[in-house]
């Protein structure tokens, strides 16, 4: 079984038992230390493998556990970007990836950001774009790639 598909599982059983109204954040918590606690057993090929794989450093894959997405979406005005860029900034978090598109006056972007160097946790950056999605009147979601990759596969 693919780690993908394991780490979909292990989410798919913690809301199945704490309930669909779970927080997000315990509930990403919870399938985060149950996954690193199998990772080093359970693998594609169902032996010990390494964190890094050809289709994750090229962003296919499950994803990694180091990179956020973070999803932006509301009216369009001057500053949003900048805004959600300081956040990453301050943070010592590089932007990898970023699309942004506005369309009607609705304002789309999303990044995916290298969080290895991060001087604070992914949950402390979460909270920090909500913070500034509140302060710019967007809204900001921040997620981990591999939990993102597997909550959202179809």
């Amino acid at each position: 079984m693919a780690n993908e598909e394991l780490i979909y599982r292990i989410t798919r059983a913690v809301y199945a038992r704490l309930g669909a109204d779970a927080d997000e954040r315990t509930v990403e918590a919870l399938v985060t230390d149950i996954y690193r606690a199998i990772e080093p057993v359970v693998g594609a090929d169902g032996g010990a493998r390494s964190r890094e794989s050809p289709d994750t450093a090229a962003g296919h894959g499950e994803g990694r556990a180091d990179r956020l997405i973070i999803s932006v979406f509301g009216l369009d005005h001057p500053g949003i970007v900048a805004g959600v860029s300081q956040v990453l900034a301050e943070a010592r978090c590089s932007i990898i990836d970023i699309n942004q598109t506005v369309v009607s006056g609705k304002f789309a972007m999303v990044i995916v950001a290298d969080i290895s160097q991060a001087r604070e946790s992914a949950a402390a950056l979460k909270d920090r774009f909500r913070g500034e999605g509140e302060r710019l009147g967007v809204r900001v979601y921040a997620q981990r790639e591999d939990l993102f990759n597997a909550m959202h596969r179809i």
